[in-house]
């Protein structure tokens, strides 16, 4: 018979259970991914270089700093201030390279998921700012 609290006595089969999908967590990453394609866009016109500079950024700082306690695996740990502040990065990128690249059928709703984004994230910043190095 399944468990479905996922509370079987050890070795007898997967107990572990998927962590809930959140909002705030869904909201963040479709925005990330809205930064990742729109910034280099926008600025592959200027340079390419340029464009895979903030493609580098945009994915590899929040990959590598990160606050303890926030994500399971920390590379190299940052005050909870740096992880908002890379997070504003991103809806700042997402936000400003949609407009920059896309028509404004694309730009509103890339900047309205980048506000909700903003919204949602409210409780994970406060406690962010909160917590003591």
């Amino acid at each position: 018979m399944a468990d479905p609290a996922g509370t079987a006595p050890a070795g007898t089969g997967p107990t572990r259970r998927a962590d809930p999908v959140r909002l705030p967590d869904a909201l963040r990453f479709l925005t990330e991914l809205v930064a990742w394609v729109a910034a280099p866009w926008a600025l592959a016109g200027v340079s390419p270089w340029l464009s895979a500079a903030a493609l580098l950024l945009l994915i590899g700082l929040p990959t590598v700093l990160a606050t303890p306690g926030d994500k399971k695996q920390v590379i190299v740990a940052v005050p909870g201030y740096v992880t908002v502040g890379l997070v504003l990065l991103q809806l700042a990128a997402a936000v400003a390279g949609a407009w920059a690249a896309w028509p404004a059928w694309a730009a509103v709703p890339a900047t309205v998921l980048a506000a909700a984004c903003l919204v949602t994230e409210q409780p994970r910043w406060r406690r962010l700012l909160a917590a003591r190095p």
